[in-house]
């Protein structure tokens, strides 16, 4: 079941926040946008190159007024090794933001991500300043993410709340936009016929 307009599942827990060891809560990043972000395991293969892609994205995070946090049930001590070790062997190096150990499995299992296995499914969730999860996509462990993707959800998001009109596919930044009313919508269709009807 979705938690797309729910409340998002609060926790507290351990993380490495610039290779120390710090307790994190969800309500400490009210009143700013939050990508929260499963992986399946440290020291594997796929996650390395999702966790730093989004930290050295970072920056283009920041400039939206968004946190990131990962999330595995791993350790805070297997987090720690594994950003101890270089890029270059596998590793992380530095990481931009919180890695959650969620070692008793309860976060990845109130988000909906968690296998029989024990470990998390890929899970992308993008949470409003006022704490609603605004986005959801969970899938198979086996492909990354797209971080241009999940910055393209956020502008997209943002837009909508500011604005109040609606965003078509493939929407990014600067390209028209829909007023969701059957009238005015209209004029979205006459002004792109060729993009809708593809």
């Amino acid at each position: 079941m979705s938690l797309v307009t729910k409340a998002a599942p609060t926790f507290t827990a351990e993380a490495v926040v610039n290779k120390e060891f710090k307790d994190i809560k969800l309500e400490d990043y009210k009143g700013k946008w939050l990508v929260l972000f499963f992986y399946p395991l440290d020291f594997t293969f796929v996650c390395p190159t999702e966790i730093t892609a989004l930290s050295d994205a970072y920056a283009e995070f920041q400039k939206r007024d968004c946190e990131v946090i990962g999330v595995s049930t791993d350790s805070k001590f297997s987090h720690l090794a594994w950003i101890n070790t270089p890029r270059t062997e596998g590793g992380l190096g530095n990481v931009a933001y919180p890695l959650v150990a969620d070692f008793t499995k309860s976060i990845a299992e109130d988000y909906g991500v968690l296998l029989d296995q024990g470990m998390a499914l890929r899970g992308t969730f993008i949470i409003d300043p006022n704490g609603v999860i605004q986005f959801e996509l969970i899938h198979d462990n086996g492909i990354g993410r797209n971080v241009n993707e999940i910055l393209r959800n956020i502008d997209a998001l943002q837009f909508v709340a500011k604005h109040g009109e609606v965003c078509p596919a493939g929407w990014t930044p600067g390209k028209e936009t829909m007023t969701p009313d059957p009238e005015k919508m209209k004029d979205y269709y006459k002004n792109n016929p060729e993009g809708w009807q593809k």
